[in-house]
């Protein structure tokens, strides 16, 4: 039965949007990196449930034994195996992220200038090249123009976050 609902619900996953609709080429990078690590997630979680699963089949106490299992030192083959594959997953991550953040950092010189402030409760824009036109706590872009968001704070550090561009942003004050 728990199969089964298992089955069923990792084949409703795949019908569900995960993600909000893009909104931005840069997204398309984000989303690469998204399932980049979702994927290496997936493939270790499977690899550890198998090996939970098979180490409590095969080595499970029989009814009838008290007696303690054989003592067994260190295996330093095994030991390199589980730090050096790890290593090599966060250097992967990190390389891809390197790659998928500086291109999300090429902004064309003609882009459009946005001030964006964050403050208690609130963000403000500021449109400069736009004779300093100014919009509540609402953000006005214009559909496929390049634009540059140049993010601060009045007071603490604030999370800038438009869900359909994917990328978070922190505004620092000053």
């Amino acid at each position: 039965m728990g199969l089964a609902l298992s089955a069923a619900a990792f084949a409703v996953a795949f019908f569900v949007p995960w993600l909000p609709e893009n909104a931005s080429k840069e997204r398309d990078g984000i989303d690469f990196l998204f399932w980049f690590t979702t994927i290496i997630c997936i493939g270790i979680f499977a690899l550890v449930t198998a090996v939970i699963l098979y180490s409590v089949v095969k080595f499970r106490a029989r009814p009838d034994d008290d007696s303690d299992g054989p003592p067994i030192h260190g295996n330093t083959k095994l030991e390199i195996i589980w730090t050096a594959v790890p290593a090599v997953l966060v250097i992967a991550i990190a390389i891809v992220s390197g790659v998928v953040l500086a291109r999300n950092d090429r902004i064309p010189s003609d882009a459009l200038r946005v001030e964006v402030t964050g403050q208690q409760f609130a963000w403000s824009f500021k449109y400069p090249d736009a004779k300093n036109l100014a919009s509540g706590g609402v953000l006005r872009l214009p559909r496929g123009r390049p634009v540059r968001l140049l993010i601060s704070a009045k007071d603490v550090i604030h999370s800038f976050w438009v869900p359909e561009f994917g990328q978070k942003l922190d505004a620092l004050p000053g």
